[in-house]
């Protein structure tokens, strides 16, 4: 994972809004889906475990660059 504005994710740059609508798809996908296997529940849950850690620390550096300005 990197720490800029974008997360290299499955060979493709994924920005905040990006990582948050995967976020949002793997959330939906979780809810709907009734015969998800243990491993693909692991699978998707570490996924969306490490975009919000992107999302948060993309969220911590505006928040610092604001405070820093003003």
């Amino acid at each position: 994972m990197k720490n800029q504005k974008t997360l290299s994710t499955k060979n493709s740059q994924l920005t905040y809004d990006q990582a948050m609508a995967r976020v949002e798809a793997i959330v939906q996908q979780l809810e709907q889906s009734e015969a998800i296997s243990l491993s693909e529940y692991k699978q998707l849950a570490d996924e969306a475990r490490q975009l919000l850690a992107f999302c948060r620390n993309e969220v911590e550096k505006i928040s610092k660059e604001f405070t820093d300005t003003h």
